[in-house]
């Protein structure tokens, strides 16, 4: 009997360190995937800030600076009120005679709803 009870108790004990050796192995992966997603987020990270340097550089590139932007806008403004300003002071004057060539063309008519 006792050589059957120390052969459980080996037998537990085994189990014991199986269990063990099992948990570790467990808790290294764990720790290894969290290190492979922290790696993989800090090269995202990196990748994200240089496709964004490469944008703006792009940007500056093509479009120039957002103050170059806003003032060729406002030069365009300019121009385009000047233009209509000058379309205005041509026509002003035949669009004022039309006006008062309505207002003094009266013509006297009674009305057809009008019954005496």
């Amino acid at each position: 009997m006792d050589s059957q009870t120390q052969g459980i108790q080996q037998l537990l004990t085994a189990e014991k360190r199986a269990a063990e050796k099992v948990s570790e192995a467990r808790k290294r992966k764990a720790r290894r995937l969290k290190q492979a997603k922290e790696e993989a987020q800090g090269e995202i990270e990196k990748y994200r800030k240089e496709r964004e340097r490469q944008f703006r550089d792009f940007e500056a590139k093509h479009m120039g600076s957002k103050e170059d932007v806003a003032a060729k806008i406002d030069a365009d403004t300019k121009i385009r009120i000047a233009d209509m300003n000058r379309l205005v002071q041509v026509q002003k004057a035949a669009v004022i005679q039309d006006i008062l060539a309505l207002v003094y063309d009266i013509k006297p008519e009674i009305h057809k709803n009008y019954r005496q």
